[in-house]
């Protein structure tokens, strides 16, 4: 169900909308990741003297270049990690104009969905945005700890986020928040398993760019499959 999903989400990769967001959220990501990397530097000019010595090299002047050399790879680690709350960011704001599109194509007939205002999404995005991050700070310890098996603690981590907010994010659009819970609760563990997914594509450079897209196109179809297929549970 999962894979049919995001095959279904992949065949509509081409909608006039869907390229719209796609390219609204590639700019806005590398916008914002630029923004960090500049801002990165400035902190470390900041708290680095001006200079300092090294034997047999002699004195060395913290120029702006030589500090965007330095803080080019420490950023290219922190951009691995920061790419997973940039990219959910911006599923949660594009999240409406997505899953409206696949649901004209796919599910016709529906009644029109609850519409999650500017506000609203802005809110919800900013929040999910604060704990992903926070959560991914905190488990840079345990990536730095369990080297071997960072990969599969970053997957784990972050398929549980992104499956438990747009999970819950995609069934609000056509429930109310005690309904949307109920329909996250019931069905937690294929929610967190379409989130590995994500967070698996998420680590794979290009592909990254398409997960807002790819991301919120699946988890409105997952819902309407699961709506579908388990009426009883998901109310």
């Amino acid at each position: 169900m999962i894979l049919l999903a995001v095959r279904k989400a992949l065949g509509q990769i081409s909608d006039r909308r869907f390229l719209r967001v796609l390219v609204l959220g590639v700019g806005l990501t590398l916008a914002l990741l630029v923004g960090f990397y500049l801002g990165f530097v400035a902190l470390l000019g900041w708290l680095l003297p001006d200079s300092f010595s090294l034997p047999w090299i002699g004195e060395i002047s913290l120029t702006g270049a030589v500090l965007g050399f330095v803080g080019a790879p420490v950023f290219l680690i922190l951009s691995a990690v920061l790419m997973v709350p940039v990219a959910t960011a911006f599923m949660g704001i594009f999240l409406e104009q997505v899953a409206d599109a696949v649901e004209d194509r796919h599910y016709p007939g529906l009644a029109p969905a609850r519409a999650i205002g500017l506000v609203e999404g802005l809110s919800d995005s900013l929040r999910f945005l604060g704990v992903v991050v926070a959560v991914n700070l905190v488990a840079l310890v345990g990536y730095v700890i369990l080297a071997p098996l960072a990969p599969i603690l970053f997957w784990a981590v972050n398929g549980y986020l992104l499956g438990r907010e747009y999970g819950q994010l995609v069934a609000l659009r056509r429930r109310d928040k005690a309904g949307a819970a109920g329909f996250r609760r019931a069905h937690s563990a294929r929610l967190f398993l379409a989130g590995v997914v994500m967070a698996v594509l998420l680590t794979i450079p290009v592909v990254n760019l398409l997960v807002p897209i790819i991301g919120a196109a699946s988890f409105t179809h997952l819902y309407h499959m699961l709506s579908a297929r388990h009426p009883s549970r998901s109310g």
